[in-house]
């Protein structure tokens, strides 16, 4: 297990480090970063004081090694030191980006925490009971269901629940709150993005768990532990259950990686400060340091969940070998 985890973790420092060079060289190659940092009524003066600032007088590779090094060990500006993880200062607030980024992630994961609960719980309990139900009018009214559901989207139901909860007078706005602060005031100003998010994946979750477990009750241990006299609800929970929720944790992490890396439409949608937005309005303004901090924030967050969704197999079915 502890070669395999390093195994991993080299291979993602190795494909950060090459999304990020890549990702610096497009966005700070293809024009002059000062310009867009300087705003309007730009002197040459005032742009030759920002490229002595942010290092933009030496050579591009000079300045992506400097990025680079910057995330793991700080960088130091002519405006003042950066500390690790630094990903430089926002052209357009002049703030850490990296401060921005943790400042926004509480909004992200408390949406996308919440969200996975609601539909893996909901989707995995109407799964597993259309596998046990297979054939009857309830498995084919919650297969149904499942398929219409999975071609909505969030930015139709999204306007749909506004109007039905928030401007009917039902419910206040979407809003983040501080769970330590105010935990019942948390729940309410994410439930309505909860229960969009969770009416669009609980569809995916129900037809995934559903055809998992049908799979693993034709397995031969499931066959011999119903030989052997066990219930068949025993053998339902006890054997083919665990083994279907292999499938459903590799979708599970990336849903939850993408969800961590900013849900964009969902935060856009209901206004939500979170990174997603933050991302958004970052390329609207052309804030270079900040989208690029964004894209290799939810990139790190991605190799991270991989690495614990691949670590997972072993613990969920012993006849998974990590090799």
């Amino acid at each position: 297990m502890l070669q395999f985890l390093l195994r991993r973790t080299f291979g993602a420092v190795v494909i950060l480090f090459l999304l990020s060079a890549f990702t610096f060289f497009v966005f700070f190659g293809a024009g002059d970063p000062a310009t867009m940092s300087c705003g309007k009524n730009c002197t040459a003066d005032n742009i030759a004081l920002i490229h002595q600032n942010l290092g933009l007088d030496k050579p591009l590779t000079t300045q992506f090694w400097d990025f680079f090094v910057g995330i793991f060990a700080g960088r130091d500006y002519s405006i003042g030191h950066c500390s690790a993880p630094c990903f430089g200062y926002s052209f357009a607030t002049k703030q850490d980006v990296w401060a921005t980024l943790v400042d926004r992630l509480p909004t992200t994961a408390s949406l996308a925490i919440g969200g996975a609960a609601v539909f893996l719980t909901v989707g995995l309990g109407t799964g597993l009971l259309a596998a046990y139900k297979r054939g009857s009018v309830l498995d084919k009214v919650l297969t149904s269901v499942s398929m219409v559901l999975s071609s909505a989207q969030i930015y139709i139901l999204g306007p749909i629940a506004l109007g039905l909860f928030v401007y009917s007078g039902l419910m206040d706005s979407p809003k983040y709150v501080d769970f330590t602060s105010n935990p019942a005031g948390w729940f309410m100003g994410l439930l309505i993005p909860w229960l969009v998010m969770a009416t669009i994946f609980t569809a995916q979750y129900t037809r995934m768990s559903r055809s998992t477990m049908i799979e693993q009750l034709q397995e031969e241990h499931v066959r011999t532990a119903k030989a052997k006299g066990m219930s068949s609800a025993y053998v339902f929970l006890r054997y083919a259950w665990r083994g279907s929720l292999i499938p459903i944790v590799t979708i599970l992490g990336m849903d939850l990686s993408s969800l961590f890396g900013g849900a964009m439409i969902t935060e856009f949608t209901f206004q939500l400060a979170g990174i997603g937005r933050l991302a958004i309005d970052s390329v609207l303004t052309l804030d270079l340091p900040m989208v690029l901090g964004v894209l290799v924030f939810s990139a790190a967050l991605i190799l991270v969940f991989n690495i614990i969704v691949d670590a997972t197999y072993a613990f969920i079915d012993p006849r998974v070998r990590l090799s």
